[in-house]
């Protein structure tokens, strides 16, 4: 079992940056590819981002491409998003997500194959 918890969630201004992280414990992180989606109100929950676990591929939603940078410490159990120049459209709560991967440089698939999901942490984006 692998519990997956996001802070770093909160209200901004247009243009400016958060810097999300889901804590990851239970099994061993470093065999997971790990990533975040995102669920804005009346909407469908969304891929974001994602990072293999040998931390050497990442992938990104064409709406945050350019703005939002995901990495990971594996010493620490840790996955970050860095989201710089903030947008209101880029309001939601946002979810840490894992998945057991025997590669290296797979990805999280597709959302039903999602292992684990984080509680969410709400980010706001004012104008």
């Amino acid at each position: 079992q692998v519990q997956l918890v996001e802070s770093g969630g909160g209200l901004v201004q247009a243009g400016e940056n958060l810097r999300l992280s889901c804590a990851a414990s239970g099994r061993t992180f470093n065999r997971f590819a790990m990533g975040w989606y995102r669920q804005a109100p009346g909407k469908e929950r969304e891929f974001v981002a994602d990072i293999s676990w040998g931390g050497g591929n990442t992938y990104y939603a064409n709406s945050v491409k350019g703005r939002f940078t995901i990495s990971r410490d594996n010493a620490k159990n840790t996955v970050y998003l860095q989201m710089n120049s903030l947008k209101v459209e880029d309001t939601a709560v946002y979810y840490c997500a894992a998945r057991s991967r025997i590669i290296a440089g797979a990805r999280l698939g597709s959302m039903n194959e999602i292992d684990y999901w984080g509680q969410g942490t709400q980010v706001t984006v004012s104008s």
